[in-house]
Order: structure tokens, then sequence, then C-alpha cells
């Protein structure tokens, strides 16, 4: 005898349901479902991971990559960094015979290499990045890495780009009154660029134009998203603050307490980009916050004509 409930069996769940996602942002997505939900840019050949384990992540967590193209990417950016500077050094390296610190102040006085070896270098790993997730993988670059439309930090509608960038401009000024409380040693590499007018104004330029752009997408689109989901979203945060806070070190001569507030200042990009959900967010805020220090380092040295007292 047939079971009444054989009549009427359950219907089998359609491709691409999923459960409710835990982190109350956006529904995960289910078996059969593309990485990150765009079907048209994310198409499910040689996913870097299966498409059920990569549903327990929301989806400005979901990565095209793993530790292993972690290491290889470390592995080529510190190769490409030596080769780009010695070869960069050797072309504009003097022809007499100077010490050290000579060849410091020289070279200092040679943008091209200060800042030439640097996008070299930058452009090297955006490179690496697109062959790498984009080329071989089939994914849509700038959008893998994070940059998305901005969500609301809370249920009501998106903030305006125009507030993050204000945001990023009100977090330089807390910055630099703090900094000025702080005993900074003079004469770090900073000080030592800026006493070159042609580097100085070239670097500036670079802050606001490049760097924002380059830093955000590196360590807000590539290793946050790594981070988190490895050790969980807090943890994530505040080791991507720390080594953005390194990166910096060399600059201010590793003076500990100037390195520590760019670790804070680091530890906030990343939670608003947590909390967004995108890259432009924290890149818009990364914009406004080298955008006022650059423009206050302008006017305080008179276009780099004339530098402070002690300087």
């Amino acid at each position: 005898m047939m079971n009444p409930s054989d009549e009427n069996p359950p219907a089998a769940p359609e491709l691409g349901d999923a459960p409710e996602d835990p982190y109350g942002q956006v529904p995960r997505p289910g078996p059969g479902q593309e990485l990150l939900g765009h079907s048209e840019n994310y198409p499910t050949r040689s996913p870097a991971i299966p498409v059920e384990a990569a549903s327990a992540y929301p989806a400005d967590l979901q990565i095209t990559w793993s530790w292993a193209h972690f290491v290889i990417f470390v592995f080529f950016g510190i190769i490409s960094l030596i080769l780009v500077q010695g070869i960069m050094a050797l072309h504009y390296a003097p022809h007499e015979k100077l010490g050290r610190q000579q060849l410091e102040e020289y070279l200092l006085s040679k943008p091209q290499f200060v800042l030439g070896s640097m996008v070299i270098w930058y452009a090297l790993i955006f490179f690496f990045l697109y062959i790498t997730l984009s080329v071989l993988r089939g994914h849509a670059f700038w959008e893998c890495l994070g940059w998305r439309k901005i969500k609301s930090f809370t249920s009501g509608p998106p903030r305006s780009p125009l507030f993050f960038f204000l945001a990023g401009a009100g977090l330089s000024l807390l910055v630099a009154l703090l900094s000025s409380r702080l005993q900074a040693p003079e004469n770090t590499p900073m000080e030592e660029l800026f006493k070159y007018r042609q580097t100085a104004l070239l670097f500036v330029a670079m802050a606001v134009l490049i760097a924002p752009l380059v830093e955000e997408t590196l360590f807000r689109g590539y290793l946050y998203p790594m981070f988190a989901r490895s050790f969980g979203v807090w943890p994530g945060i505040i080791l991507t603050g720390v080594l953005f806070g390194f990166m910096h070190g060399a600059q201010l001569g590793w003076t500990w307490s100037l390195v520590g507030v760019l670790v804070v200042v680091g530890i906030i990009f990343t939670f608003v980009r947590a909390r967004t959900g995108s890259v432009f967010a924290s890149f818009l805020m990364h914009l406004g916050y080298n955008s006022l220090i650059s423009i206050f380092a302008l006017i305080g040295t008179e276009g780099f004509t004339k530098l402070p007292p002690g300087h």
C-alpha cells in the first residue's frame, strides 16, 4: 500500500537555495552558485575552494585564492622588489665612489629612483595578481578583490562616498594632533626625503593618486578576507591593521609610537571595509586621510621650499 505521504513528496530544493547568512549581511550562496554570486563574472571552472565550503562565508569574504597563493605572492613581491631597486640603483648610481651616507643622499635626490622604483614594483604586483586571479581563473579582477558597491553599516541606506572621504580627512586631523604630542626623532627617512623638493612633490602626488589604490587593494582587498576566513573577522581586522602599520615602519625610522598610530589607522580602515563589504569605502577614507596630510605638508613647508626648524 502506498503511504499517503508519498503522494505529495516534498519538493527538492531549487538550485541556489541557501540558508540564512550567519553574519546577517547577505544570503549565502548555495550549491551550484558561482563564487561571489555573480554568474556573469565568476564562472565556476576551477574554483579555488569548493562551492559548498564557500557558502559558509558572506559574499565579501568569498575569495578565489588560498594560503599557497599568498606564499607565492610574498616570494614574488620580495624578489621583484630586490630586482627593481637593484637595477634602478645601478642605472642611477653616480660614477664616482661615494660613502654609504653620501650614496643614500644622492639616490634620495633622484625621484626617478625613489619613486620610479616603487611605481614599477606596484605595477608588477598588480600584474601578478591580474594574471593569477583574473586571467588564469576567469574572474573580474577588481570585483574579486573587494571593489564592490558600499553597503550600509546598518539596515538604512548606504552612506554617501563623500562621507567616507571626509571621515578619512577627520581621522588625519586626529592623528596629526596625537602625533604632535609624541616625541618623534628627527631625521627620519621621510624627513630626509622632504629635503629634496622635486622628490617630495612627486612623493606627495603618489601618496594621493597611487598609494591609496595600491594599499587598499593589497591590504583590504587581498589580505583581509583571507585572514578573516582563517582566523575570524576581528582577528583579521587587527592583523591587517598591524601589517599596514608595520609596512610604513621604515619610512618612520621604526619610531614605535608613530608605527602604533598607523596600526590603529589601519585597523580603522579595515573595520570600515569589513562593515561595508567594500574596499571602495576604505579607499575613500584612505584618500581623504592622505589628501589632508599632503595639503598640510605643502602649506607647512611652502611647497617644500622651507622645512620646519630642526629638520
